[in-house]
C-alpha cells in the first residue's frame, strides 16, 4: 500500500510544534518569564481586556491555575487587572507597557525561529503549508474561533495581523 504520509500527519504536527516550543523557549529564558508566562502575556497583549475565564479556555488550564499565574504576573508588572464596566465581578486582564515591549521581543523572537523551522520551504510552499493549516484548524473548531480569528460581539472577525507569537 502507497502512503503519501497522511498516517502521519498528527505525528508531525505535534513534533514540529514541541520543537519550535522548545527552540523558542531557548531563547526566551533571558526575558524572565516562564513557558506559561509567556503564553499568557501573548494572549493578553493580542486581546486586551480578556477575561481570566476566556484565558483558561485559550490556554487549556483551569481558572485557579490561571488566576494563580496573572497574580505572580500581576506583581511582575506585566498585566494589571480591571473591572468590567458592565459586570464588576469580572476581572478583564490588560498588558502594561512593560508586557508590550517584551510582546515585541517575543515576536522578533518568534519570527526568527518560523524562519529557521521553514528553511528550505519555498515562499510558495510556505502559503500552501499555512492556507492548509487554517483549513485543518477551521473543519476541526466545532464553532470556536479558529486561530486567527478574533471574536468582537459574539461574532467571528477575520484577523488581519499575523500569527508571530
Amino acid at each position: 500500500m502507497v502512503s503519501d504520509g497522511i498516517d502521519r500527519l498528527g505525528f508531525l504536527i505535534h513534533d514540529v510544534q514541541r520543537l519550535m516550543r522548545k527552540r523558542f523557549e531557548a531563547r526566551a529564558r533571558g526575558l524572565g518569564l516562564s513557558s506559561a508566562q509567556w503564553r499568557l502575556m501573548v494572549r493578553v497583549a493580542k486581546e486586551e481586556g480578556i477575561t481570566q475565564a476566556r484565558l483558561a479556555e485559550l490556554l487549556e488550564i483551569e481558572p485557579i491555575s490561571v488566576s494563580r499565574l496573572v497574580d505572580r504576573m500581576e506583581e511582575g508588572g506585566w498585566i494589571e487587572r480591571r473591572a468590567d464596566a458592565a459586570d464588576r465581578r469580572v476581572r478583564m486582564i490588560f498588558p502594561t507597557a512593560k508586557a508590550s515591549q517584551a510582546y515585541a521581543e517575543i515576536k522578533s523572537l518568534a519570527g526568527e525561529v518560523y524562519e529557521e523551522s521553514l528553511t528550505g520551504v519555498s515562499p510558495q510552499d510556505r502559503r500552501v503549508l499555512i492556507k492548509a493549516l487554517e483549513t485543518m484548524a477551521r473543519n476541526l473548531a466545532d464553532g470556536e474561533p479558529a486561530p486567527g480569528e478574533k471574536v468582537e460581539s459574539g461574532e467571528k472577525v477575520e484577523s488581519t495581523e499575523g500569527a508571530a507569537a
